[in-house]
Parts: structure tokens; C-alpha cells; sequence
């Protein structure tokens, strides 16, 4: 019986010699059968990807300006930024008015002189002490935004000669 263990003992020390050398394995570089997109992984959950055209094409792209998305813009300026930034852009909204660290003026020239991109970025990303609005605000939206915000400063830095002909008599009626 003693030499009937030593026997399987010794069979299965002999199938111990490769040292891991020959084993099935997935070459360099090579594309791997395990998910769709031939990587050994799946990518973490809301990763961007590097040359995700879709995504970069909305957020590069600006709609067209239009009179619907102006309300829109103005519409998501009253619910998103005006609690910090009043209804006029001057940084005087509610939360300034509880105690809470003034915002940046949109009429301020920095800000006037910043290109349509510079505002979605900080709408997209925050800055300062205003968080990322990427989550609650679609690109879209955070266009129309940008496009009310360069209404609001127009509309404080602008002469009655720059409206358009077409708008100039309502804009007398109002005075």
C-alpha cells in the first residue's frame, strides 16, 4: 500500500516541472475574445473615452441661436445660477444674501471678454467655489446658458443703436 502512495505521489511531482512557462495566455497587443471591444476589461462605470465623437461633437458644438433657445437658456439661468448670481448676472443672488461668498459678476470685463467656451467650461467643471453642473445640466442646456449670459451683459453694455431694427420698438415701448 506504501508504495502505491509513493507511486501517485511521485506522477503528480512530475506534472510540477513547467514553472508556469507553457500555460494558455493572451498575446501583447493582441485583441482578446472576452468583451466586445477586444479588451481584457471593461472600461469603470461613466468614463469618458478618449475618442468618444459623439460627446466631444455636443459639446463642442453650439446650437444655433435662436429666440426658443434664449427662453431656454433664460429658463435653466433662473433655476441653475441665479440663486448665486441674481436674476441680472451681478452676483447678488439669494445665497449673498444668507451669508455665502460673492460670486464673480457676469458685466465684469474678465468675464465679458471670455470666449462662449470659457463659461460652458465653468459651468461643465465649476470653479472657484461653484461645483460642476456636468450631472444636472445636458450640453445643450449649458449652451443656452452661455447665450442668455451674453444676453444679460449686452443688455447692460449695449446702445439702443446695436438692437436690431425689428426689436428697437418694443424696446421704446418699455422705456
Amino acid at each position: 500500500m506504501r508504495s502505491i502512495v509513493l507511486a501517485i505521489l511521485g506522477l503528480c511531482l512530475a506534472g510540477c516541472d513547467q514553472n508556469m512557462e507553457v500555460q494558455p495566455s493572451y498575446r501583447e497587443y493582441a485583441p482578446a475574445p472576452l468583451f466586445r471591444a477586444g479588451t481584457l476589461r471593461n472600461p469603470p462605470a461613466n468614463v469618458v473615452a478618449r475618442d468618444d465623437l459623439e460627446r466631444d461633437k455636443e459639446v463642442r458644438d453650439k446650437p444655433a441661436l435662436t429666440d426658443g433657445v434664449l427662453k431656454r437658456g433664460q429658463q435653466r439661468f433662473g433655476i441653475f445660477c441665479s440663486p448665486c448670481h441674481g436674476t441680472a448676472g451681478d452676483g447678488d443672488g439669494i445665497i449673498v444674501r444668507r451669508g455665502m461668498p460673492h460670486p464673480t459678476s457676469y458685466h465684469d470685463e474678465r468675464l465679458r471678454a471670455a470666449d462662449d467656451q470659457y463659461l460652458f467650461d465653468v459651468i461643465t467643471n465649476g470653479h472657484g467655489a461653484m461645483y460642476s453642473y456636468a450631472a444636472r445640466v445636458p450640453p445643450r442646456d449649458r449652451w443656452a446658458i452661455v447665450a442668455y449670459i451674453r444676453v444679460l451683459q449686452l443688455a447692460r453694455h449695449a446702445s439702443v443703436d446695436e438692437v436690431p431694427p425689428d426689436r428697437r420698438d418694443g424696446l421704446q415701448a418699455a422705456q
